[in-house]
């Protein structure tokens, strides 16, 4: 996978030569971060000075949604997509989880990172922090073919049949 910066953030990469994911971190907020980041965000979502750090972060109040330009370009292989996942510690830690997943192959605009704060408490994001990954996965692009009953679709019954949630646990 190819990437190019647009902003200035840090590269993405994995924890370890083995991590499934990719992370991604936040850009710093300069003039036109400040600007692409309101506009995606209609102003509702603040941007602000941390006065105890002394430095600007994003501020999400409880079930606030936002929609971060990540400063990344990518361009994927062929027959493969990106999945966004959360970060363990971001999801556990701070409450924060990822909204929009897929990035397909054909996509050339910058990756956004979308995430609501599902905590109750208050949460500020900081520029460099990692804060989302994306896992590298192969797409299937065969067409979706519709046949006209279920026995065509289903020729082999299988044990679970049409068991649904928590079926498995019954048998």
């Amino acid at each position: 996978m190819n990437f190019t910066k647009v902003r200035d953030v840090k590269s993405p990469e994995r924890g370890t030569p083995y991590s499934a994911g990719i992370d991604f971190f936040v850009p710093k907020f300069d003039d036109k971060f400040i600007s692409d980041f309101n506009s995606k965000n209609n102003f509702k979502i603040m941007l602000y000075k941390d006065v105890e750090n002394d430095v600007m972060c994003i501020h999400l109040n409880p079930l606030d949604r936002v929609l971060i330009p990540s400063g990344i370009h990518i361009n994927l292989p062929k027959g493969f997509a990106l999945m966004a996942k959360n970060k363990g510690s971001i999801a556990t830690q701070r409450g924060l989880d990822k909204l929009a997943e897929l990035v397909d192959e054909d996509y050339q605009g910058e990756l956004h990172i979308s995430l609501v704060n599902v905590s109750g408490d208050n949460i500020r994001i900081y520029s460099d922090d990692k804060i989302v990954q994306f896992v590298l996965v192969p797409v299937d692009y065969s067409i979706p073919t519709e046949v006209d009953s279920l026995e065509k679709l289903y020729p082999v019954k299988t044990i679970r049949g049409e068991g649904a949630f928590g079926s498995t646990n019954k048998q």
